[in-house]
């Protein structure tokens, strides 16, 4: 196998514009224009800086472009997001350039009862540029698995599922519109979020997949605004898929975020550390 850890980080500067903020308010059912040069980019939407310029004949044949480095394939079509976790060491303002630094930060190799499979971790970090030190540190850790083998599951879907956050914040219905308006800014082309043919002729999953990072954004927006949350780091373990046009619930108690799916299970689990009142 080729050493991809041996591999230089790839560097970029990344312009936090304002246009891309307001277009991740106007995602997020905000009012855009109350977001500005100058302001301080709320947390949980850098995520549209770590978008990776990987090109289309690279891309992996599930379309997913790694984010910032494109993953190997490893003889492993399949590709799942294992969890992330997040450090907030500094603020990031809205119209600054970033400098952006993506590595493979580890790979491993394991054979399974189900087959192959490889856990591969990606470390961005994002720094102002007359910093010393990144504002945010985020890892992201992947699952490549052998094809997917079993019959295909039933397919379930809620017509008349949208994406709205009014009169209920923890209860939220994500949407085709939403999935892909989150896959553009982000650059992310992962086909399991955007070709429902693919995802359950190929993936054999009932539906186009809620974006692991969409959810996580979700959660965050969730304890910015409702909550009043200051987040310091985060740490995310998605356990089950969620899909789309299907309803997931938000929880946040002592510390610990949790989004529910449909039938009330839990699929993703989040630990959450916040800055003291007094360091604030």
């Amino acid at each position: 196998m080729q050493d991809y850890l041996s591999v230089s980080p790839i560097k970029s500067k990344e312009l936090c514009s304002s246009t891309m903020v307001r277009r991740v308010a106007a995602m997020l059912d905000l009012e855009t224009q109350s977001f500005a040069e100058g302001d301080i980019l709320p947390k949980g939407w850098h995520f549209f800086m770590l978008a990776g310029e990987t090109r289309k004949s690279e891309l992996r044949k599930d379309g997913f472009p790694g984010l910032g480095v494109p993953i190997p394939d490893l003889g492993l079509p399949r590709l799942l997001l294992g969890g992330r976790t997040v450090a907030y060491h500094g603020k990031i303002v809205i119209g600054s350039v970033i400098e952006k630094s993506s590595f493979i930060k580890n790979i491993t190799e394991k054979t399974t009862k189900n087959g192959q499979m490889a856990i591969v971790t990606l470390q961005h970090e994002l720094c102002s540029i007359d910093a010393d030190t990144p504002a945010i540190v985020e890892t992201q850790t992947y699952i490549l698995l052998e094809e997917q083998k079993i019959k295909n599951q039933p397919v379930l879907m809620n017509e008349n599922g949208e994406f709205t956050i009014e009169g209920n914040a923890n209860q939220i219905i994500p949407d085709e519109t939403l999935l892909f308006q989150y896959s553009a800014l982000g650059f992310n082309s992962h086909k399991i979020h955007l070709d429902r043919n693919y995802t359950q002729q190929v993936e054999r999953l009932p539906d186009l997949v809620v974006n692991g990072g969409l959810a996580t954004l979700l959660m965050t927006e969730f304890l910015r605004k409702e909550k009043g949350v200051d987040l310091k780091a985060i740490k995310v373990k998605h356990i089950a898929p969620l899909y789309c046009n299907r309803p997931l619930r938000l929880e946040y108690k002592n510390g610990e975020g949790k989004i529910y799916d449909d039938i009330d299970s839990i699929a993703v689990e989040m630990e959450i550390e916040e800055f003291a009142i007094d360091s604030i």
